[in-house]
């Protein structure tokens, strides 16, 4: 049954081995031109986590370690300064979500629904079970785990003991977008986006809804026409929380009541960034741009990576730094959107947005590349 309902193109768009494919059909991605380098990439390090799959897997970072995942199942810790291997671990499951955690406690949710927590050596801890595969990283504040599932649900977990605390879903409609989005958590309070273009704020220790509204309306004839979802995390700062919709809009809300502050036009199917003033995001047709959170109007925006699968952005020193589908990592100014700066990975997509890491940013490809890098 849920099968059925869920529309696979999350996965085209942002895992598919486009570089390999040298039959692609429809408009093409935009070729990389020549610029001036102003900035470089540098490689620390480079380890190998093992293939994604048809999964979005992201590592997570602990004050000493960062722990990463395959879709075959193997957990890898490695020491965060270097990348030597400190411990490996086969779960036994295909890992569909990426890992989630600190130094304490490493999760990790499966194809099938399970949820494994791994202690600092890599010695399991617990065993749960959610309503279907987990397909985005677990969360871990004030003694919850929040895992999301692949149909929309949300379960609140022990940390202690990996038992359900409470449960939230809602209604969805007959087509949605496979999403890879996770949560929010902030001050006790859980956010998150779902189908139709609802945004939701949810208590952490109970799973009771706080506020809730739309970010956008379905719109159109068909089933297809009217897919609206939210399938990007949703982004929270002091004073506002803001998600964006494939096939609808941007939106801001006050992030006590949430009572609308601004919206616009804009769609997209990739995680956003908010930072002080501003906020990051890649739009559907892989255009980067920046708007002022406080009213969404548009302070720049580059136009040379469009159609290249383009990842979240993340905003790093005085870069905004996104990934392509060719394995490419490229630096944008953050005052102006111009090019400073390229590096090529491996030959496989840069799905997910950079992480910060010691000064200098890491990056998961889905091959499995995992890579400590500076940029100056």
């Amino acid at each position: 049954m849920i099968l059925r309902r869920l529309l696979w193109v999350f996965v085209v768009l942002a895992l598919s081995a486009c570089s390999s494919s040298p039959k692609r059909t429809g408009p093409q991605p935009t070729p990389l031109t020549e610029f001036k380098q102003t900035a470089n990439f540098t490689t620390r390090w480079h380890a190998q986590l093992g293939d994604a799959g048809n999964y979005l897997l992201r590592p997570a970072i602990g004050k000493t370690m960062i722990v990463g995942a395959s879709s075959k199942g193997v957990l890898t810790a490695l020491e965060r300064g270097n990348g030597k291997l400190l411990w490996q671990v086969n779960t036994g499951m295909v890992v569909s979500g990426g890992v989630g955690g600190d130094e304490s406690m490493w999760v990790v949710g499966g194809d099938k629904g399970d949820v494994l927590a791994y202690d600092t050596a890599g010695k399991s801890l617990w065993k749960s079970k959610v309503s279907s595969e987990v397909l985005s990283v677990p969360q871990l504040a004030d003694g919850v785990v929040v895992v999301r599932s692949g149909d929309g649900r949300i379960a609140g977990l022990s940390v202690a003991d990996g038992k359900r605390m409470w449960s939230y879903d809602r209604a969805t409609p007959a087509l949605v977008v496979r999403s890879f989005a996770s949560v929010t958590i902030q001050r006790g309070i859980v956010y998150a986006g779902f189908a139709a273009g609802k945004i939701v704020a949810l208590d952490i220790r109970s799973g009771s809804l706080i506020w809730e509204n739309s970010v956008s309306q379905p719109r159109g004839n068909t089933e297809l026409d009217r897919i609206s979802d939210i399938t990007s995390n949703v982004v929270i700062d002091d004073e506002q929380a803001c998600a964006i919709a494939f096939q609808g809009r941007v939106a801001c809300f006050d992030v006590a009541q949430g009572n609308p502050l601004w919206n616009r036009d804009i769609s997209s199917d990739k995680d956003m960034m908010l930072l002080r003033r501003y906020l990051y995001l890649t739009d559907v047709e892989g255009v980067v741009m920046v708007l002022d959170k406080t009213s969404g109007s548009s302070l720049w925006k580059n136009e040379q990576l469009m159609l290249r699968d383009i990842s979240a952005p993340y905003s790093f020193s005085e870069f905004v730094v996104v990934g392509d589908f060719e394995g490419y990592l490229h630096a944008l100014n953050r005052e102006d959107g111009h090019l400073v700066a390229r590096v090529k990975l491996d030959d496989s997509p840069v799905a997910g947005a950079p992480l910060e890491l010691d000064g200098g940013l890491l990056v998961q490809t889905h091959n499995g590349g995992l890579y400590s890098l500076t940029l100056h």
